[in-house]
């Protein structure tokens, strides 16, 4: 099976096609990988932000853990998925934890890197916005959905997030997800996402397989409440 080279990988995605041949040699030039255990730390909560990630191959989930030991997930990023940018543009501490759900290949684009794109390139700050603004209203509807509607609802909005087509372009409509990785991001337990699951396909929104789910309905997912 072929494995993507670095270079290859960010040829594909959406910034990296707004870059000029030369602005996206030296990204490539200047990052680097890494592969990353299931339940390891791609990133740590109050360690100094000096990169930008992005998900190669794989499944992470970004979360925080009270002193407690009580979590709380805010998002899964599948692969095609790029994140910290907010932390980066305000030179703050990591405010979350970021795990693999699965083993997973790890983009790290340096942050002296991601601030020469910023001064260099239009396309890739107008590509910063959106990417923002887009996050920005997934984790508005996640809150929601963990604040004022029943367990379905809270699946339905969690398999959603993970198709969204700005934020993990390519990723088409099917996913290969299990139940207990969906459980980890919606914050409740396997046996109940089976259920809601069955639900939502008795809704005609999914069609579940061994290991995977298929989107039938995305628009109808995002709004769907039980």
């Amino acid at each position: 099976m072929h494995r993507e080279s670095l270079d290859e990988y960010l040829a594909a995605t959406r910034w990296g096609t707004l870059l000029t041949p030369e602005q996206r040699a030296r990204v490539v030039a200047e990052s680097s990988e890494l592969t990353v255990a299931p339940e390891g730390y791609v990133c740590r909560r109050g360690e100094p932000v000096d990169a930008w990630l992005g998900v190669l191959d794989g499944l992470v989930k970004m979360m925080i853990t009270a002193p407690d030991g009580k979590t709380s997930t805010f998002t899964g990023i599948p692969a095609g998925g790029w994140f910290g940018e907010g932390s980066l543009l305000k030179t703050e501490p990591r405010r979350y934890d970021v795990v693999a759900l699965r083993e997973s290949r790890i983009a790290r684009v340096p942050r002296r890197t991601f601030e020469w794109l910023l001064n260099t390139s239009i396309p890739f700050n107008r590509f910063l916005l959106v990417q923002l603004n887009e996050r920005l209203g997934q984790f508005i509807g996640m809150l929601e959905a963990q604040r004022l509607h029943g367990p379905d609802a809270r699946v339905a909005l969690c398999v959603a997030a993970l198709f969204n087509p700005i934020l993990y372009p390519g990723i088409g409509n099917k996913l290969e997800v299990s139940q207990e990785e969906i459980g980890y991001l919606a914050g409740i337990s396997r046996q109940r996402v089976n259920q809601a699951l069955h639900a939502l396909e008795q809704a005609k929104l999914i069609r579940v397989e061994y290991g995977a789910i298929l989107i039938e309905d995305l628009d109808g997912l995002r709004r769907y409440r039980g």
